[in-house]
């Protein structure tokens, strides 16, 4: 059988390739612009990847996956209907060939999907249950962003984004979890949401699809979730807070100011305590839905806190990507005000008085749109310096963040970019990069030129 994927390098179609690989199948697939981290694991699989062409389709594949990103007017599209090849979304080949008679464990929201996930999964590989999964993103704590499993259990990062140009419900619906968790909350994708509502939406058709016996895990402290479920719950509930215990079975009781340490709790009860090289309340908060998920397939809290003492995250969060002269060059995949600012608050108790250079490119279709506009200049003001990156195609004025923020540099050249952060950057400098995109390789090119800068002296 050969399958070929079109948009292979987004994070979850490049999973859909590995799961397909383990199936034994052929795959092939097309994509533009592939960036690390999924070229590099698409590459190690040896599966090449082609530059969208009609030719690409020759010979003919049994099916053709392909990946919302992908619309009308692209070659291979185009030849797919013309043709009459059998095509199919990402999440329905999914949910036919993985997710069918499977505990179903799956992650929403609109920030921590990929990191809870990742935890989720690795509590449950910790605990002896073999799962498979499907992540947007690579955790390193197994190298690859998916895989079958030996077990009955199934780790998905459930997105709310729509499923493909012919299928505009958001892609969750496919999944059919068991044990659902509902991180947060907000408006984002503006480019196929109209509002925080049609959100919602969505989110109440994923929640009719768990069955009664399955479980919810929500987030006590976000308003828009409570509004979710007030449209109808048929499953049973449980909540977390890192704020307040009063209005959750789930807390924490915060050891260190970055949430580094914290012990967890069930009901006022300690169940353990746990050190790890995570930081930020958005990760405690990512943790404890995590160990709540776990419990409801009968993973014991203690061992869910021992796992997370062994995590090591995801590529492209908080992801350290060298260190010249103590001068540290993070990578982040924040894309929206609200995680941006968790990130930098997260940094900011970790590193103390220490400066922290932001370096953000505005790369997500709502950030172009100018949605998050009002919203973004606030998120960064933890920063010492700022600089962003000005795409082409955006479609606002990003000088006007500097009527509030400052100091504010942009930019519209990349290399003049690292210049002019490797011209100012001092030892103990943190220099934290956010894109949702491969930005240029830009992390390779401030490393290099802050080690020519320092090997100079």
């Amino acid at each position: 059988m050969h399958i070929h994927i079109l948009g292979i390098c987004g994070t979850f179609m490049g999973g859909i390739a590995v799961l397909a690989r383990e199936m034994g199948v052929t795959v092939s697939g097309s994509d533009d612009n592939p960036y690390p981290p999924m070229s590099t694991q698409l590459e190690e699989l040896g599966i090449r990847i082609n530059r969208y062409d009609a030719d690409n389709l020759d010979p003919q594949p049994d099916i053709v996956v392909i990946g919302n990103a992908l619309s009308r007017g692209n070659p291979e599209v185009e030849a797919v209907l013309e043709r009459d090849l059998n095509y199919i979304s990402g999440p329905q080949w999914l949910a036919e060939h993985f997710l069918r008679g499977r505990h179903v464990l799956a992650a929403a929201g609109t920030h921590g999907k990929t990191t809870t996930s990742s935890m989720l999964a690795w509590i449950l590989e910790y605990a002896g249950l073999e799962p498979g999964f499907l992540i947007g993103g690579i955790p390193q704590n197994f190298g690859i962003s998916a895989r079958a499993g030996g077990g009955k259990y199934f780790v998905i990062e459930a997105d709310e984004y729509d499923t493909a140009f012919f299928d505009k419900r958001s892609k969750f619906i496919h999944y059919h979890p068991k044990t659902l968790i509902l991180n947060n909350l907000e408006f984002d994708h503006a480019d196929i949401f109209d509002d925080l509502d049609a959100i919602k939406q969505q989110f109440h058709f994923l929640i009719r699809t768990v069955p009664a016996t399955g479980q919810l895990v929500v987030n006590a402290d976000d308003e828009a979730l409570r509004d979710v479920i007030a449209k109808g719950c048929w499953s049973g509930q449980t909540y977390f807070s890192i704020t307040d215990g009063r209005k959750s079975e789930w807390q924490i009781e915060c050891l260190e100011e970055d949430y580094s340490r914290f012990t967890v709790l069930d009901r006022g009860e300690a169940l353990g305590t746990l050190n790890w090289q995570l930081m930020g309340a958005h990760n405690a908060t990512n943790a404890l839905s995590a160990i709540a998920a776990a419990a409801h397939v009968g993973v014991k809290p203690e061992l869910a806190i021992a796992a997370l003492g062994k995590f090591k995250n995801v590529k492209r969060r908080m992801e350290v990507r060298g260190s010249i002269n103590n001068i540290t060059v993070y990578d982040d995949f924040a894309h929206h005000p609200t995680a941006i600012s968790s990130t930098l608050q997260g940094l900011r108790k970790h590193c103390g008085n220490e400066r922290i250079i932001a370096i953000l490119e505005p790369r997500s279709n709502t950030m172009k749109m100018g949605v998050h506009k009002t919203t973004l200049a606030n998120s960064l003001k933890l920063a010492d310096k700022i600089f962003v990156y000005k795409p082409e195609d955006i479609q606002w004025n990003v000088s006007e963040m500097t009527n509030e923020i400052s100091p504010l540099s942009i930019q519209t050249d990349l290399d003049m970019l690292v210049n002019e952060v490797v011209s100012m950057s001092q030892p103990g400098d943190n220099v934290l990069v956010m894109s949702n995109g491969g930005f240029g390789g830009i992390h390779g090119k401030l490393l290099h030129a802050l080690e020519h800068k320092y090997s100079a002296h």
